[in-house]
């Protein structure tokens, strides 16, 4: 089992999606729990923002589905936080949660991620009002409704001075 960082060339199985930016992996007979490096997804406690994103990410990558990972470093919390392609797709499904308007670009895991596509796929989410970027149909899913962005609304949570 490689935990270092660059390219797991296997196949690994995706086992469960705990957010929209989290899942769980099947490598070499051992979980891995990986965090989608480069965005931030809202949170499920952030109400139907936070649904749809983990519902895109199952979309995207459901159980049973055959991704790789381009790995970046481990979090503070022991999950690999790595870029997900589904096999043989050239966009990493990080990237398409961004253009579908499920995550934020997310500067804390951006280093090695090619920054100006994922800048792009925010700017076209947004031109387009698609997902978080959108009015969110009355639910307050949307910026226009007061969505937080994720690491703000942990911040506050964590500060107990909010929400």
């Amino acid at each position: 089992m490689s935990w270092s960082r660059g390219w797991i060339a296997a196949l690994l199985l995706v086992l469960s999606v705990g957010d929209g930016d989290t899942l769980t992996v099947l490598d070499g007979g051992h979980k891995r729990v990986v965090r989608l490096a480069c965005i931030d997804a809202p949170e499920l406690s952030q109400g139907p923002a936070g649904a749809r994103a983990k519902a895109a990410l199952q979309a995207l990558a459901p159980p049973g589905a055959s991704v790789t990972l381009k790995i970046q470093t481990m979090d503070r919390y022991g999950r690999t936080v790595a870029e997900v392609f589904r096999s043989g797709a050239p966009q990493p499904i990080n990237q398409l949660l961004v253009r579908q308007g499920h995550a934020f670009v997310y500067g804390k895991y951006l280093q090695q991620c090619d920054g100006l596509a994922y800048g792009e796929a925010e700017r076209t989410a947004r031109s387009n009002q698609l997902g978080i970027w959108g009015p969110g149909l009355g639910d307050g899913s949307g910026l226009g409704e007061g969505l937080v962005r994720p690491w703000d609304y942990r911040a506050c949570k964590r500060n107990k001075n909010c929400f």
